[in-house]
């Protein structure tokens, strides 16, 4: 029983060593990219062009500041904040109002309102762009950072109701009875005991949220034609040319502008992590 034993420790420890070295070369993979973007960001062009792969000879700090201001990148990250801010708020507040309305509420038409808005999970953006564009042109919405805001919030709350739906229904329902005896209303239930509880699938399904609305070109370019009002992504298009690209500079705004999204997924992997894997056990 013991040499077996011994056996099977060598087996798992090596098939370990195994599983780590090949998540080891993976993270080498998908790390490289970035680590090289990082680097051609603070080389010159001469630098990129006769020696792509070496670390730069002196630190060429002025790269980022042309992308800040030259670039506009400085206006366009505000821009960016105020919009994906904005949508993040009151998509999670509608969401999760929604979704708790989903799980805890009884209405006839409720097996066809989850249906309804997991429909808008389907609908690729680019079927409802030119709608979308008439009747904002109509309503003056074009040109303004509202008009974005609105369709953000739009795409982003089937991902957001989904999610919460999963936590909301995890929650036991002895608790939203004994709240109930106690005097306590549906709205105070949602607040006091609901939303406390679900800050997991909040902090989750508003992650999400930010990062695809940060990320967003589509719309973005579309709709928004002054330069003062431009997102990141879009100012990040002007610094590829038709017939020449400064491409140290053009790799030091896209470090800008992605460094926000790396960092966040950084620092919150395991939560992101644990807050998917609860919602879709319990849910």
């Amino acid at each position: 029983m013991k040499t077996k034993q011994i056996k099977n420790q060598k087996t798992i420890s090596f098939a370990s060593i195994l599983l780590y070295m090949a998540l080891a070369v993976l993270a080498l993979i998908y790390l490289f990219p970035l680590v090289w973007m990082l680097s051609v960001s603070f080389k010159t062009n001469r630098e990129v062009l006769t020696s792509p792969f070496s670390p730069p000879s002196i630190l060429q700090l002025g790269n980022y500041i042309f992308a800040w201001t030259n670039g506009k990148l400085g206006v366009a990250t505000f821009n960016s904040v105020i919009v994906c801010g904005s949508a993040l708020i009151i998509s999670l507040l509608i969401g999760s109002m929604a979704a708790f309305a989903i799980a805890r509420m009884r209405w006839k038409v409720l097996p066809y309102l989850m249906q309804y808005f997991l429909i808008g999970m389907m609908v690729p953006v680019h079927c409802v762009l030119i709608p979308l564009f008439v009747r904002f042109s109509k309503w003056q919405l074009t040109n303004q950072l509202a008009g974005l805001i609105i369709p953000y919030i739009t795409f982003s709350l089937p991902m957001t109701i989904f999610l919460m739906v999963g936590f909301f229904k995890s929650m036991p329902n002895e608790m939203f009875e004994a709240a109930c005896m106690d005097g306590c209303s549906i709205y105070g239930c949602f607040v006091k005991i609901a939303l406390p509880l679900a800050r997991v699938g909040l902090f989750v399904a508003g992650i999400m949220t930010f990062v695809g609305n940060w990320n967003e070109l589509l719309l973005a370019m579309v709709f928004i034609s002054d330069s003062l009002k431009k997102t990141l992504p879009v100012t990040l298009t002007y610094f590829a040319g038709p017939y020449a690209t400064n491409y140290v500079q053009m790799f030091a705004a896209i470090i800008i502008a992605i460094a926000p999204t790396i960092a966040v997924y950084s620092i919150f992997s395991n939560q992101i992590v644990d807050g998917l894997t609860t919602g879709a056990v319990k849910g």
